[in-house]
């Protein structure tokens, strides 16, 4: 879609927080510590791994709230586990800010042109999204309180039940239906106020463009967050409106969670292949979505 999102007017004020303190090789660290867990699909050993890792790194960070949802999908011919991870910051505030991303990989590099079944690294597209968010929780329980109560969930199942995200033409997100089936037992008094949603966000000289389906399901705050990240990384932030992209988000706004998704979708030609390796990730592309999180959550 060649259409521009207007960003006309200036962004609102924010509390004072240090978005410095938000450190992209940090966070790259995270990337890399999750590639030594591959593959880390459903199933396979490097998921447990994964969630362990996520688990520790948290608990690091201070957050005390941490559960996991777990559950049985029976969609396939051999059930599968999947475990949702939810860490609360602020629990006892009413309104409340989800900040996701999903942690499961594709089981193998199916768009490789020579080895389809290799296995699947993964850097960019899973473990980018878990290292921002693992990274955002350490600098939150190191600054002041946010106004507002946020709930950083990692979702499982999101490359569907075969672990092939786009490569599986009924390829369907399984944790983030599941976490909405069940939206009573987190907020059983009001529904969080809003969702971001982070997915493939690590890639050298990234370009992020709102997503249609979000600039429709969440007008106001996909343009508060461009024009946050416009101020702190003008070259990382279009305000050209792109295709619609299927993501975790799409099961929040389904539930009434106004949700927006966070992508470079733009990624051959390394998408879902083995090249999707740490190399290809920046410290700086990381950065620049990362504290541009940090501003929009210390709005009031």
């Amino acid at each position: 879609m060649a259409v521009a999102l207007v960003l006309s007017l200036p962004p609102a004020a924010h509390a004072d927080v240090d978005v410095s303190l938000w450190n992209g090789s940090r966070a790259m660290a995270h990337i890399e510590a999750q590639l030594r867990f591959t593959p880390r699909s459903m199933d396979m050993p490097g998921h447990q791994r994964t969630i362990d890792y996520i688990k520790a790194e948290l608990a690091k960070s201070g957050l005390t709230s941490v559960t996991t949802q777990d559950f049985v999908y029976r969609g396939t011919s051999k059930p599968l586990a999947l475990f949702n991870i939810i860490a609360r910051l602020n629990p006892e505030n009413p309104r409340r800010v989800i900040v996701a991303t999903h942690y499961d990989s594709i089981i193998r590099a199916y768009r490789d042109a020579r080895n389809p079944q290799a296995a699947m690294p993964g850097a960019n597209n899973s473990a980018s999204g878990v290292a921002l968010l693992l990274e955002t929780a350490r600098v939150l329980s190191a600054s002041p309180q946010p106004p507002v109560g946020i709930d950083l969930i990692f979702f499982d199942g999101e490359e569907g039940p075969k672990s092939l995200g786009a490569g599986d033409p009924d390829w369907h997100p399984i944790g983030s239906p599941h976490f909405v089936e069940h939206l009573n037992d987190y907020y059983p008094n009001r529904k969080p106020d809003k969702a971001v949603d982070f997915d493939m966000v690590c890639k050298k000289d990234i370009l992020l463009m709102p997503e249609a389906s979000s600039v429709k399901a969440a007008p106001a705050e996909v343009k508060t967050f461009w024009e946050l990240g416009a101020a702190i990384a003008p070259k990382a932030f279009s305000s050209k409106i792109t295709y619609p992209i299927s993501d975790d988000h799409t099961a929040l706004n389904e539930a009434g969670i106004s949700s927006f998704l966070v992508i470079d979708f733009e990624y051959e030609p390394y998408f879902n292949t083995s090249q999707d390796t740490f190399d290809k990730c920046s410290a700086e592309s990381l950065e620049a979505v990362g504290r541009t999180l940090l501003r929009y959550l210390y709005l009031p």
